[in-house]
């Protein structure tokens, strides 16, 4: 094989310039698994050079099934690169061997994908390849034995790909079609209404915290006396917690509803909303 056809193989394989892999053929005296690692070594160069740069953009896919769902966040810097084929053949490979690792983000890294390389060396090499800072963000399993898991995509990308994905469990042993219609309009109902948390006892007090402190701060430039900034900050508080619980958040699909009052409508007495998760990007 020619230097020329070794110079080809090297791009094929890697998708770096011909300037870098005819460099590479060079130095590695024609030996193509060599030029591979020294075009890696430098992509990891480049890649560090892009990681201080902001990835705001991406996609958020699904994968698993009923019983076991997974959603993974993967960031890129422009909206360009998250309908990039190859960022897309990346996430939905990745998305998969989250959902076998649990969401365990650690494990995902060390994992090897088909390439038989690991995620962490294949995230790298993408980096170099498209030239943006490529990140790992959020992730989640859920798996409950006795649960099915509900799912929504809003502004799908291609596929299991979206901005912005839920996934929702329900535990009952009824399997009716009002069930199911229930978990799907959940699942899209979490979409458009981000709650915090399933019950406002659950939500996080580092929130609640916050909140109390804007509220504060907002009641004092206000010059109210105390006992009437005591009453309104403790109906304001409230009103948070209540706009920011799923169970007593207003029903999407009919707003003078709360949800939990559509859960008593549909009078299964062992059906529960067990957990959920909503992930967007740029959140």
């Amino acid at each position: 094989m020619s230097d020329i056809e070794k110079v080809k193989k090297l791009r094929e394989a890697t998708g770096a310039g011909f300037k870098d892999c005819n460099s590479a053929i060079k130095e590695s005296g024609g030996d193509l698994e060599k030029a591979i690692e020294i075009l890696r070594v430098k992509g990891i160069s480049k890649a560090s050079k892009k990681m201080s740069r902001d990835a705001k953009e991406g996609v958020v896919a699904i994968s698993g099934d009923e019983k076991k769902t997974s959603v993974i966040e993967v960031n890129c810097e422009t909206d360009f690169v998250a309908k990039n084929n190859d960022f897309i053949s990346f996430v939905k490979e990745l998305s998969e061997l989250n959902n076998q690792n649990n969401s365990d983000l650690e494990k995902l890294k060390k994992s090897k994908m088909k390439n038989q390389v690991t995620v962490e060396e294949n995230l790298v090499a993408l980096i170099a390849k498209i030239g943006e800072k490529i990140t790992i963000g959020k992730t989640k399993t859920i798996s409950n034995s006795s649960s099915i898991n509900y799912q929504y995509l809003h502004t799908v990308v291609k596929d299991n790909l979206a901005k912005l994905a839920v996934i929702v469990s329900i535990e009952t042993r009824e399997n009716s079609d009002a069930v199911k219609t229930f978990g799907k309009q959940l699942s899209m109902h979490i979409a458009a209404s981000n709650p915090l948390a399933l019950e406002s006892s659950l939500i996080d007090q580092a929130v609640i915290d916050k909140e109390q402190e804007l509220v504060a701060e907002e009641l004092k430039n206000l010059g109210k006396p105390e006992e009437i900034a005591n009453k309104i900050s403790l109906g304001k508080m409230n009103k948070f917690k209540e706009e920011n619980a799923l169970l007593t958040q207003a029903w999407v699909m009919e707003p003078k509803k709360k949800v939990q009052d559509v859960l008593k409508e549909l009078a299964i007495n062992d059906l529960k909303i067990k957990e959920f998760s909503r992930i967007k990007i740029g959140e």
